[in-house]
């Protein structure tokens, strides 16, 4: 939120005010508490080592921008780690094309590799095809697209050989997911939540990082006005489809009445998951009979999804 005020910390014309804060901050004072903050879920989750491949899952738009924006200036200080972007193309006409124009400039700008993986290429089909090719329109589009495309993104990156994957999940997707999950009383899915995605380890799976988990979406978004990101600012055109748009309405509501509830819903949540995971003997992995994946049951659920697709891969 734009401001014409002073900055409370240094005096300077402030650029944007802080709710949970109570705070006007000016460009530069804004820009280190953003980085700070971004730092310090690194530090205290053990997220990065210096030797790590680190590939940004750079969708285009405004988080995972800054994402590769702050992981090319930390990287920068650590000539034994690399650093490469890749971006999922799943077929979305009129948005995905856009987005990948976006990432290419924002990669072309910070001279970071950048490569482009499409459903198409790896399933046979796009994401608008799914209906014609038989899901349940009772259920949302990305209720199948989001378990496709982390399953790529995993392929994708053991082929990088990368040690990390960062995705640009902010506070707002954090909080969302939360409240989601449980709603629908899926304490598992709570327990895989976190600054590292998944509680599994297994050679199959890419560790998965968040650390933008702790950024509000308002605030990612004035860090990349300020840092002339290029990016695409529209959401996915199915979005709308989703249970997690109700919850957005409802999250938005409740921080513009009571500033900070974002960050007291955060922490309760990982109070959650660190008492779920006490004292439970890790999980047992079995492996997928057709894709070879780690899974907990028979097949993965992006190969069940496949087959119910009629996919032939």
């Amino acid at each position: 939120m734009e401001s014409k005020n002073k900055c409370s910390r240094c005096n300077r014309d402030s650029v944007t005010e802080s709710g949970h804060l109570g705070e006007s901050l000016c460009r530069r004072c804004f820009t280190r508490l953003f980085e700070k903050r971004v730092k310090r879920t690194i530090r205290l989750n053990k997220l990065l080592h210096r030797e790590d491949r680190i590939g940004v899952a750079l969708s285009g738009g405004k988080d995972s921008a800054v994402a590769l924006h702050i992981m090319k200036k930390l990287v920068d200080r650590v000539p034994s780690s690399e650093l490469v972007a890749y971006t999922i193309d799943e077929g979305i006409e009129g948005f995905r094309d856009k987005s990948i124009k976006a990432a290419a400039g924002l990669c072309e700008q910070l001279g970071i590799e950048h490569q482009v993986y499409s459903f198409r290429e790896s399933y046979g089909f796009r994401v608008d095809e799914i209906v014609k090719l038989g899901s349940d329109k009772r259920v949302p589009v990305c209720s199948y697209c989001g378990v496709l495309r982390r399953k790529l993104l995993n392929d994708k990156g053991r082929d990088l050989n990368l040690d990390k994957i960062v995705t640009g999940h902010n506070l707002d997707d954090e909080v969302q997911t939360s409240l989601m999950n449980y709603i629908r009383g899926d304490l598992d899915r709570i327990e895989r939540m976190g600054a590292r995605a998944g509680i599994l380890e297994d050679s199959g799976f890419v560790a998965r990082i968040k650390p933008l988990r702790e950024c509000p979406v308002e605030e990612i978004l004035e860090y990349a006005k300020i840092k002339e990101l290029p990016f695409h600012p529209e959401r996915c055109p199915y979005s709308g489809e989703a249970f997690r748009q109700t919850i957005r309405k409802f999250v938005d509501l409740l921080e513009s009445n009571h500033p900070g509830s974002r960050f007291q819903i955060l922490k309760s949540t990982d109070n959650l998951i660190e008492r779920l995971s006490q004292g439970k003997e890790p999980a047992k992995i079995s492996h997928c009979i057709t894709c070879g994946d780690p899974t907990s049951g028979e097949r993965c659920k992006a190969c069940q999804i496949l087959e119910e697709l009629g996919s032939g891969n």
